[in-house]
């Protein structure tokens, strides 16, 4: 069984390599994360004139019909440039729950949007602190208005409407639609350890809600979470392999004692332990790639899989590339921190680790079992 890429596939992994360079340089995501605009609207309107927007969304909807592992290279390359724009939200959450659960009505009324960035969509599951668990559902949707608040939202300031997570008339979990422009609802800007993605408080004071689509019950937000969860795991990649070039660059420059410090032990070992981790990722992530395109009966396990090893070889690589650089690694000129900051914000988007770790063990006892 061959899990590599297509050909094509290359060369599309190669076109967003050279664009996000030109686009996405390391000064554009500081723009952002120092505050002078939302997200980089530029980067945005241009990623979705490429139609990288719609590149798992079908056709028949205005996507690009690239599929899943067309999203996965993309995810991969945008992780890596640390692009400040909220394709997660749109791409992963957003338009998985429209494909997940949505009606036709509602695919052709809002996918397109999606698809040509018009639109931003975002996923409201959190309600404070805590992992995902139908226990902290609160919010309601009672007569189909939605009461109660949603915090952190990825996204959520900027988002021209959400997929939230909320009980329906019989207290069961279920999604629905919510105009973030409409009456009843506020939002508040929240400040995180990495202000270069949009995260907000969401309150919901009786606002209209849609239902999306007629399914019920919390597997199906563990759907969309183990959809998301691949597709995240391919941006820790990207970021992670980021990093590693970064450090691996820096420690054959610096000269220390007459040599690079990358012929010193203890910087061959750190940057090998790390290039392990990394690898050990990117295979976990090819294998959820497969299970998400061919929908497969795997996907629940690769996608536990590839979050936990990507989120730690994320957080070990960008830990390393500071410690690589030594005393300038952690100051703000210096971009060590763009990729250490993503890589916190990435590890808790979809549930901490230890919650997935927590899954993974669960799945795998189920596997023996049976």
């Amino acid at each position: 069984m061959n899990f590599d890429f297509s050909d094509d596939l290359k060369q599309l992994r190669d076109q967003a390599r050279r664009f996000l360079a030109e686009q996405s340089p390391p000064k554009v995501v500081r723009q952002v994360l120092e505050g002078g605009e939302p997200y980089a609207v530029a980067l945005w309107q241009a990623m979705a004139e490429m139609g990288w927007l719609g590149a798992a969304i079908p056709e028949q909807y205005g996507g690009a019909g690239l599929g899943y592992e067309g999203l996965c290279v993309l995810a991969e390359e945008l992780g890596r440039a640390v692009a400040p724009v909220p394709f997660a939200s749109s791409a992963y959450l957003a338009a998985e729950a429209l494909l997940l659960a949505g009606s036709d009505a509602q695919k052709r009324r809002l996918l397109p949007k999606l698809a040509d960035g018009s639109a931003v969509g975002c996923f409201a599951l959190a309600e404070g602190t805590g992992n995902p668990d139908p226990a902290h559902v609160s919010v309601r949707a009672t007569g189909g208005r939605l009461t109660g608040s949603k915090w952190p939202v990825m996204d959520g300031d900027i988002a021209g409407f959400a997929v939230v997570v909320a009980r329906d008339d019989g207290g069961e979990t279920a999604l629905f639609l919510a105009d973030l422009a409409a009456d009843g609802v506020s939002r508040r800007k929240l400040t995180t350890v990495d202000p270069s993605r949009d995260h907000a408080r969401i309150d919901f004071a009786g606002a209209a809600a849609e239902r999306l689509g007629a399914r019920t019950g919390w597997p199906l937000v563990q759907r969309l979470l183990e959809r998301a969860a691949i597709l995240v795991a391919f941006e820790q990649v990207g970021g992670a392999q980021a990093a590693l070039e970064m450090a691996r660059d820096y420690a054959l420059e610096r000269y220390a004692f007459g040599r690079p410090i990358g012929s010193f032990q203890a910087i061959k070992h750190k940057l090998a332990d790390v290039y392990v981790a990394i690898e050990l990722a990117r295979s976990n992530a090819y294998y959820g790639a497969w299970a998400l395109s061919a929908d497969a009966a795997e996907l629940p396990l690769a996608a536990a899989t590839a979050r936990v090893s990507a989120t730690e070889a994320f957080h070990l690589a960008a830990k390393e590339n500071i410690q690589t650089h030594g005393g300038i690694g952690f100051t703000w000129d210096v971009d060590c921190h763009l990729y250490y900051r993503r890589s916190k914000q990435l590890a808790l988007a979809l549930g901490s680790a230890p919650w997935w770790k927590h899954r993974l063990v669960e799945l795998l006892e189920m596997r023996n079992a049976a």
